[in-house]
């Protein structure tokens, strides 16, 4: 930008801002301002032609009275004016007035755009800078109109000079922004990639900020930015800081670019090329070890500029979610800042951890940090990095810690900040649930939550306990027991009492037995609190004396001496008036049988979505597709760990077989065996909204199947317009698996279709149960789909997901193969190294061995290749083969007609970089099928 010479400088502007900070009052300023206002209106409508410089110190005393909060109305012409000056000085105060004070519906607009058009047509750099920075500032939907092509063509022109390129891709992400259908895509959009490799770190760093919005609603357009953005970033992490001089930061080079450029590689899965993969891979080390080099300045702007560097490869190192190794380093450098002296850094260390605990690779790496994130809770002072520290316990949880973590929290609640307890509370309950082994554990749990935190306990707390206990016969007299005892303090919270008086008018008479939990003690105990309750309760307590008339008739007169007391029967309150009188004749003239059949137990509750996690989803927003990101690693082979806790212990009768009773596979009904048929004929067909033509399988959906082999959760699918995410568990023979379909547009798709689809043979050998979606899928939200899952005999094939939708009226149709395979089903079997060779030997026939010898796709690396065979369903046995450098694992496969024993063995050679894998099981399609999965994986 030009320099201002001393003859440009405005006296006239310097006296007046003078005299207006010397004012003593409110009154004086007004004056003065409006003595200023009159001089220049009668200088502006004068006989006088004025000059540019008048012009433009009269038109800056009018932009300076205006930023002190008064109101112009006029000048506009003037600035206008100014902009066809060919002084710079001039020129720029005009443009300055024009951001400023002109709106998008002003009349002058199309004078305005003239004189913009001039500009940017006229070749001068600094003259073009003005012109695209009004244009970015006003950033008005007629400006978009107006330039959306032009500026564009400067952008990719090969004579445009550096400044004003970062200027133009600025303004073009300005003009995105407000009016992104106004901006077509077209040539410019590949040439504006190679502005990546631009020489001048200014205009990449610009066109970086415009290729990431821009790719995140067009990803395939800039597909090819994903090599160039690694091959720069290389360069720049790999450089010194005396290589990138005019653009290091105290010793960090180009750290906002760097950053930008991480943020853009977030937009795409890992590169495919595993030449641009391992660039990027190096690049995220050589980040990583820097962060473990002493800071070369103690000054704070170092520090914050490599830890932003860091954070932002963190995040892209958790959004690929593929390099094991890198996972763990993540993990690990993320926990040296939670003692961190610095709280933004604890602060975002423990966010960063939240989605890493989320990764099946790093989940255990994170767990190694409990004991840090605990005293973090207990004594960090500030309340957001606590609530991060809660967050970071609920994501680690696991059946192996589950108890310490509720016990943890539930101390935390008591002296938790109010802003944050019902969160916790809905947590506690969703650990307490899902992780619970002895449901004793959980009854104590939530009515210790309750008497902690009653206030907090919404109703869905404690309606779900009363599901699980009416659905669990073993914890029936345990939970009537401990509401009893509970009751009897003397200050017990309304919600206590609600629970209580429903478990014991079901479960009284299983405690009725002691003298200390006599009928009469129960009622009198209950019937102490029905005055202290509000009217919701205290009908819940008439409908537990009801119950009490049928399980215990000795105390039949005492409580109908109570349903008859005025209290009752003339109550204000309709709801309570209305049950005292019809309890009290219930009582009365019904026969014993009558009772018997009226008050019986309540039944079993149908399996359902836990409501508790459905509010905390709801709690904590609207739900988006990178929820899709956020789905948790199970572990442990309890059904209680699934994704959604429900009910447990389902009566038989709601189920073909108790197995089937475990993840509730009698609960939905059967999928689609293929596309649905057609309703009509021929010409029907053609005007269907649901053709039932199936679409090929998308393109990378093989290599997405095999990622899944060896994980449950992740990505399966995403183009631009749908992402598919999974989220599984299986148990023995049966699975089931989440599937969450997320819109990626701001339009609706119609007609939601996903149908899963079997040949005849897949059919007999798996059994998969599908509840129906939505039809309609708004536009950024997310649906899911329940899949059960039995194994009933061994198979080779996988099903194939079709989804079909109208998407602003074209029809789209999208088929994926679904990632249930058979080592699904295996079972980890330890075993001594000479139990291992025994039933090796007993394996030795030809039709029970399968051998494969294949190169290395990817590099041997001993803690992954660990971790893919533990993924992959079989225990590893260590120290059992002599060789250490060999792996070898264990495990059973379940199905429904039988079990069948497997052992593996893996051999690496370094030097060839080659693979011999051989399986013995007792069934030559068993041995088949594993080693094909299994070999694609190394």
């Amino acid at each position: 930008m030009p320099a201002v010479s001393k003859g440009d400088g405005m006296r006239g502007l310097a006296v007046f801002i003078s005299d207006i900070r010397n004012c003593k009052s409110k009154e004086a300023e007004i004056k003065r301002i409006n003595k200023e206002l009159a001089n220049i209106r009668s200088k502006f409508k004068g006989d006088k032609a004025l000059d540019g410089y008048s012009k433009k110190k009269y038109v800056c005393k009018l932009l300076f009275i205006f930023l002190l909060g008064h109101d112009i109305d006029f000048g506009h012409m003037e600035a206008v004016n100014l902009l066809s000056s060919n002084r710079y000085t001039e020129k720029q105060i005009g443009y300055l007035f024009i951001s400023v004070l002109v709106n998008s519906n002003s009349e002058l607009i199309r004078l305005i755009n003239n004189a913009v058009k001039n500009d940017l047509a006229s070749r001068n750099p600094s003259f073009m800078g003005l012109a695209l920075h009004c244009i970015a500032n006003v950033g008005s939907r007629e400006m978009a109109e107006a330039f959306a092509a032009d500026v564009p063509r400067i952008l990719v022109a090969g004579d445009t000079m550096d400044s004003v390129k970062q200027s133009a891709a600025l303004c073009l992400l300005r003009l995105y922004r407000t009016s992104p259908d106004l901006v077509p895509m077209g040539d410019w959009t590949s040439r504006v990639v190679h502005l990546l490799n631009d020489q001048h770190l200014g205009v990449v760093t610009a066109a970086t900020s415009l290729i990431t919005t821009l790719a995140q609603k067009n990803p395939e357009e800039f597909k090819t930015s994903v090599s160039l953005a690694v091959s720069r970033l290389s360069r720049i992490v790999t450089s010194a800081s005396t290589d990138l001089q005019d653009y290091t930061y105290y010793f960090v080079p180009a750290p906002w670019l760097s950053v930008k450029l991480l943020r853009l590689l977030q937009c795409y899965p890992p590169p495919e090329d595993p030449a641009v993969r391992g660039r990027l891979t190096e690049c995220l080390e050589t980040i990583l070890n820097k962060a473990q080099e002493p800071p070369k300045s103690k000054k704070v702007q170092h520090s914050n500029a490599k830890n932003a560097v860091l954070f932002e490869a963190i995040s892209l190192i958790i959004h690929h979610d593929s390099e094991p190794n890198l996972l763990v380093r993540a993990c690990n450098q993320l926990g040296q800042f939670l003692q961190h002296r610095e709280t933004n850094l604890r602060y975002l260390a423990l966010e960063s951890m939240c989605t890493l605990a989320s990764s099946e690779f790093s989940h255990e790496a994170v767990k190694t940090h409990i004991e840090t994130v605990i005293n973090a809770l207990k004594t960090e002072r500030d309340v957001s990095v606590r609530q991060r520290a809660v967050d970071l316990l609920y994501a680690m949880c696991d059946r192996s810690n589950a108890q310490q973590i509720v016990a943890e929290m539930l101390s935390y609640l008591e002296t938790a900040d109010y802003s944050i307890r019902e969160e916790i509370v809905l947590k506690v309950a969703i650990l307490a649930e899902k992780y619970a082994v002895d449901y004793t554990w959980y009854v104590d749990t939530i009515l210790n939550l309750i008497r902690i935190a009653g206030d907090y306990v919404s109703e869905e707390v404690w309606y779900r306990v009363i599901q699980i206990v009416i659905n669990r016969d073993d914890v029936q007299g345990y939970a009537a027991k401990t509401v009893f005892e509970a009751l009897q303090a003397p200050a017990c919270h309304e919600n206590l009492v609600k629970v209580g008086g429903y478990i014991l008018g079901e479960f009284g008479n299983l405690i009725a037995g002691d003298p200390r939990s006599s009928p009469l003690i129960q009622f009198d105990l209950l019937h102490s609190k029905f005055h202290l309750c509000g009217a919701p309760t205290r009908a819940l307590l008439l409908s537990t004396y009801i119950k009490f008339v049928n399980l215990f008739p000795e105390v039949k007169t005492t409580i109908q001496d109570v349903l008859r007391s005025d209290s009752q029967l003339r109550n204000a309150d309709v709801e309570l008036q209305q049950r005292a009188v019809e309890y009290l004749r219930l009582s009365t003239v019904a026969s014993t049988d009558i009772l018997a059949t009226v008050l019986e137990e309540m039944p079993p509750f149908p399996e359902r979505e836990s409501s508790i996690l459905a509010k905390l989803k709801k709690k904590k927003g609207p739900s988006t597709v990178t929820d899709l990101e956020e789905a948790k690693r199970e572990r442990g082979s309890d059904i209680n760990g699934g994704p959604e806790p429900a009910p447990a212990g389902t009566s038989a009768a709601s189920t073909p077989s108790p197995s089937a009773d475990l993840l509730g596979l009698g609960a939905a009904p059967p999928v689609p065996a293929g596309p649905p048929p057609s309703s009509g004929g021929l010409l029907v067909d053609v005007f269907s909204d649901s053709p039932s033509a199936v679409a090929p399988l998308a393109p990378g959906s093989e290599d997405n199947f095999a990622r899944f082999v060896c994980k449950n959760n992740g990505v399966l699918f995403e183009n631009q317009l749908l992402q598919i995410g999974l989220k599984s568990e299986f148990r023995q023979n049966l699975g089931r698996m989440f599937i969450f379909y997320g819109n990626k547009t701001s339009t609706q798709f119609l007609h939601f279709t996903p149908t899963l689809i079997c040949s005849d043979d897949l059919q007999a050998s798996l059994s998969l149960q599908t509840k129906p979606v939505d039809p309609t899928v708004d536009g950024g939200a997310q649906v899911q789909q329940a899949v059960n899952i039995e194994c009933v005999s061994d198979f080779a094939e996988a099903p194939v997901l079709n989804i079909q939708f109208r998407y602003g009226g074209t029809f789209q149709n999208v088929s994926v193969k679904l990632p249930i395979t058979l080592n699904k089903f295996f079972q980890p079997t330890e075993m001594a190294s000479q139990d291992f060779f025994q039933r090796w030997k007993q394996l030795s026939s030809p039709q029970q061995e399968v051998q494969s010898i294949f190169r290395a796709k990817h590099p041997m690396d001993t803690e992954i290749t660990k971790a893919k065979i533990i993924g992959f369903g079989s225990a590893l046995l260590e120290e059992v083969d002599p060789n250490p450098a060999n792996f070898v694992g264990a495990g059973i496969i379940h199905t429904k007609t039988t079990q069948i024993g497997c052992l593996l063995r893996l051999e690496p050679n370094l030097q060839a970089q080659m693979y011999r894998l051989t399986l013995r099981t007792s069934k030559e399609s068993v041995s088949q099928r594993l080693c094909e999965l299994l070999s694609e994986q190394f």
